[in-house]
């Protein structure tokens, strides 16, 4: 006979909540590492020279932009406010991927394109399905 691995519980839980809890886990955390602590990091050297792709100005693009990467990211990751944060991610990436990189996906200069249409994908998906019942939004 086989050792109990996993108690039984576990094991009768919805696959698609553990599968949310998987995708808010992996590609989150991936942008915040990538580019939210690069943002937080880097502040005064990023703000000053922000693409401003809506003419609003670099500084209230990079804000925009930094709440995006470095506050809606770990949100998504907990499972908190996760419909909003998702929203405001997609938003943030839309308009990269429309102004920044002009919906580059193929080709030369498309070193982005691929990825952002993963993390469009990614905050869509969440931004549609929710959370979860593994996250904080399903503990109210």
């Amino acid at each position: 006979m086989y050792p109990v691995v996993m108690p039984a519980r576990f094991l009768r839980t919805s696959t698609l909540d553990l599968g949310l809890l998987a995708l808010r886990l992996t590609v989150p955390t991936s942008l915040f590492l990538r580019h939210g602590l690069e943002k937080i990091q880097n502040f005064h050297a990023m703000s000053a020279h922000f693409p401003n792709p809506l003419h609003i100005g670099p500084l209230p693009s990079f804000a925009f932009a930094i709440i995006a990467d470095a506050v809606c990211m770990p949100l998504l990751v907990l499972g908190i406010a996760t419909r909003w944060a998702a929203l405001w991610s997609f938003i943030n990436l839309f308009i990269a991927w429309a102004f920044v990189h002009h919906f580059l996906f193929f080709g030369r200069g498309a070193d982005h394109g691929e990825l952002i249409v993963v993390y469009l994908g990614v905050v869509l998906t969440l931004l549609i399905a929710g959370p979860g019942k593994y996250s904080f939004d399903a503990r109210h």
